[in-house]
């Protein structure tokens, strides 16, 4: 059985290194239009850009590494079945659950990869390249924000954004914290950055929303008061806004505190809770691609061998277009964060369970 383990792994070395390799320089051909943009139209030098290529490598492993995880099973007992040897393997009275045996301890050693990519190392690029930019970019404060992440560089506010395309920002939330007294919440549809001149200072245009006033009969709360139109003037001279991290650059353990920190000022911190799991959830998925891809690259006939890398796609696919439609659901709190995130989990781990027993039934 040594043997047999020995072989299976020499089979899957090849086609994962070179699909690791062949994965994550598409996607960096895919981000470069993007850096040549920064270069470009906003006076980024070529230098600076260079660390942000080189950061954004880590930052694809978190994608790529499952994915190579799928093609690598697909492709090496694909080639072993289409040559008849998993044939000859169940032939000599070795069940065909056993092969999944060294599969299963090399699919927990990359979950554990990826959770440490997940926790310490995409972080640390996702802030050095934020650093980069900042020190090497234009200062911009809309440079500042990110969506998805709470912000709370602009002295007493907490700014968190659905979405950004330029200085136009969707899906506003604006929370103004004080000691001893209910958090004053103001939503928005839209929003929209006026500059003010030589000034540290930053206009926010909001748009269709709604605003928490005090009552004067009792200050301790607040009524709802529509506009259409509101500004809001945001000093920044008071936090060295270099120093706040934003929630992609967070470790797990940063995350979580963040998140009882939200807690504790009675604001909805469902996008920390959705990123959080996000990471804890895709930190499985190398193992749960492994288990997906054996059943159908265990049956796959010479004539079929072309089809090996779209089955591949066809797995990985949905599964990450499921995870960041969850992620964005839960980050409005249309349900429970946790349950959300885990189910594209959930339903790929049970398909690949009825995968596997139906091809060892057979």
């Amino acid at each position: 059985m040594r043997i047999l383990r020995n072989y299976i792994l020499r089979e899957c070395l090849q086609p994962f290194t070179l699909s690791i390799c062949v994965l994550t320089s598409v996607f960096l051909l895919g981000y470069l239009p993007q850096l040549a943009n920064k270069v470009i139209n906003n006076g980024v030098s070529l230098a600076a850009m260079s660390q942000v290529f080189l950061y954004y490598i880590p930052i694809l492993l978190g994608y790529t590494l499952p994915i190579t995880c799928l093609i690598t099973v697909i492709l090496a007992f694909g080639h072993m079945s289409s040559e008849n040897e998993i044939l000859a393997i169940r032939a000599s009275g070795i069940h065909l659950l056993r092969l999944l045996v060294p599969l299963i301890i090399m699919g927990v050693i990359l979950c554990q990869v990826v959770y440490i990519l997940n926790d310490r190392i995409i972080p640390e690029a996702y802030d050095a390249q934020t650093r980069i930019l900042q020190e090497t970019g234009s200062q911009d404060p809309s440079a500042m924000l990110e969506p998805g992440s709470f912000i709370n560089a602009f002295d007493k506010y907490i700014i968190f954004i659905y979405r950004m395309d330029g200085d136009l920002l969707y899906g506003v939330r604006i929370y103004e914290p004080a000691p001893n007294k209910p958090t004053k919440t103001i939503i928005a549809s839209q929003g929209e950055f006026v500059h003010v001149p030589g000034k540290a200072q930053l206009m926010l245009k909001l748009i269709d929303g709604t605003t928490d006033e005090p009552d004067l009969s009792n200050p301790n709360n607040f009524y709802k008061l529509n506009f259409q139109t509101s500004f809001i003037t945001m000093d920044l001279s008071k936090k060295n806004v270099k120093t706040e991290k934003k929630s992609k650059a967070m470790t797990l353990q940063e995350l979580h505190r963040k998140i009882k920190s939200l807690r504790h000022l009675s604001i909805d911190p469902s996008p920390l809770v959705a990123e959080y799991q996000r990471r804890m959830a895709w930190s499985l998925s190398p193992l749960i691609f492994i288990l997906l891809g054996f059943p159908f690259a265990a049956i796959t006939h010479r004539r079929a061998k072309s089809a090996n890398l779209l089955y591949a796609l066809l797995f990985a696919a949905p599964y990450y277009i499921l995870s960041l439609a969850c992620q964005g659901l839960a980050s409005q709190n249309v349900n429970n964060p946790i349950l959300l995130m885990w189910a594209p989990n959930a339903l790929a781990l049970t398909l690949a369970l009825i995968f596997n027993w139906k091809l060892c039934t057979r």
